[in-house]
């Protein structure tokens, strides 16, 4: 089939990956976005693969009975909610499936018992933080460019547009935090716009105002970082006017950015008002316990709040630890499932390759009081040896949370070699964590999974997995 070919009556059978849906036609496969499970569409072939065609939505011909109205009026244009336009039960219930058949396909299980979707307390307003990008001339949509008699270039502070890192579209309204930072977003680009602050512009690089990050905790507090090339009065003005009109703002920081990229984990900080931190808090459903977390300008920690508590509610009930037991948590990050069930055991041990991470980690633990907990920074499989284990003790429960990639064989043959008894396996690709647990069968038998919803209108999720020890 020729790139450029135009396919009708296309179905839409299923979800895919970043966002996409899978369509087929005839025994051919196609991978496209804009459309969802049940519509009949047209499309256009884009780059033939080996096993499916990457294609482009060109009309949806048949509506699909599980479409809805998205909440967004930029959902066409911004990719970062691709299914708004899908029933979020059906959501749900293709995410399971998807994540069912990719334990049972690649790592080859059966018999484990495949609990139901735990979908996410809340469908819009559930991010604790957010990134949005200055420009000095934005991105405008097929829309603005028709309806206007003339195209005029103006700043815009948004969301890139996928793919692109030079275009940026304008949001004056997102559905992804509560809506105050709606409003100091969008003051501050007023405020600018009328102060004739420069926008970064990523061609030139030149420009003041680069980037804007917003974060907030459950009990409204917020904390403002801005990312500038250049810490001029007029920035230090403006980021004086917004924490005077935002009370509610606890900790803004200027941060100096003159790299090409966007990163700002390496730049330096200045704390302009306030703390140089915002406290969360996650509360025990058995005990009513609480457990804080230090939040700083760079730290990592979960962005759905609400549905992070109820997942480390799962892993603290899953693990089932006794207050005999050694409890090893590998990928730690901040601690944060670490110190959530150190109540349980007799010592937990944290093993995190980031190194400021792991110092966050201590400070939440001096700050819950927790003395039962060490944390050690390296890369997993350097710091995860045979010697390590030797010199901290076998693990009766070990408790991992790795990143995309999944883990490296030599860290999984080492928790074979420890065999702790129980193994909670939280990961945010089911497919390589079933590629993991397929090289754990000879020791371990997988009990049950159960799928976590943290991202709705993505195609992301997470997976909650426990292991036995086979004649334990």
């Amino acid at each position: 089939m020729k790139k450029g070919s135009i396919v009708e009556g296309v179905e839409i059978v299923d979800i895919g990956v970043k966002g996409k849906v899978i369509g087929k036609k005839e025994g051919q496969v196609y991978m496209l976005t804009g459309a969802v499970p049940g519509d009949v569409v047209t499309v256009q072939v884009r780059k033939n693969k080996k096993s499916y065609k990457e294609a482009m939505l060109k009309s949806v011909d048949q509506l699909s009975a599980d479409r809805t109205t998205p909440e967004c009026a930029f959902f066409e244009h911004c990719g970062g909610c691709n299914w708004q336009n899908f029933q979020y039960d059906k959501q749900l219930e293709l995410k399971g499936l998807k994540v069912n058949q990719q334990i049972r396909r690649l790592g080859g299980f059966e018999g484990f018992e495949a609990i139901d979707i735990m979908g996410a307390p809340e469908q819009y307003f559930y991010r604790n933080k957010l990134e949005f990008t200055f420009v000095d001339q934005r991105w405008l949509t097929p829309e603005e460019i028709k309806n206007s008699g003339e195209i005029t270039r103006q700043p815009g502070l948004g969301f890139h547009v996928p793919g692109r890192f030079d275009w940026v579209l304008h949001i004056d309204k997102c559905h992804l935090l509560n809506d105050t930072h709606n409003h100091i977003r969008n003051f501050i680009y007023e405020t600018a716009v009328a102060k004739n602050i420069s926008f970064y512009s990523p061609h030139g690089q030149v420009g003041t105002l680069r980037n804007m990050v917003l974060r907030s905790n459950l009990a409204g507090e917020w904390m403002l970082l801005l990312m500038v090339k250049d810490k001029s009065d007029d920035v230090r003005a403006l980021a004086a006017e917004v924490g005077e009109k935002f009370p509610e703002i606890k900790s803004l920081f200027l941060v100096h950015n003159t790299k090409v990229n966007d990163n700002y984990s390496d730049c330096p900080v200045e704390l302009i008002k306030g703390e140089d931190h915002i406290i969360e808090s996650f509360e025990r459903v058995n005990d009513g316990g609480k457990v804080k977390y230090i939040i700083g300008p760079k730290s990592f920690f979960q962005t759905n709040t609400k549905q992070a508590q109820n997942l480390y509610r799962l892993v603290y009930d899953w693990a089932d630890i006794k207050p005999n037991e050694l409890v090893y948590d590998l990928y730690t990050g901040t601690g944060s499932i670490a110190l959530f069930v150190a109540d349980k055991a007799k010592h937990v041990v944290g093993v995190e390759y980031v190194p400021e991470a792991i110092e966050d980690a201590k400070k939440n633990a001096a700050l819950n009081g927790v003395e039962n907990t060490s944390f050690f920074a390296g890369d997993m499989k350097d710091i995860l040896t045979s010697e390590f284990i030797a010199q901290h003790g076998k693990p009766d429960v070990l408790i991992t949370d790795p990143p995309r990639a999944g883990m490296h064989e030599d860290v999984v043959n080492r928790i074979l070699e420890a065999e702790p008894k129980r193994v909670v396996y939280v990961s945010c690709d089911p497919a390589t964590q079933a590629r993991d647990m397929a090289l754990m069968k000879e020791k371990y038998e997988l009990v049950k999974i159960q799928p976590v919803d943290m991202f709705p209108h993505t195609s992301h999720v997470e997976n909650v997995a426990l292991l036995i020890l086979k004649n334990a």
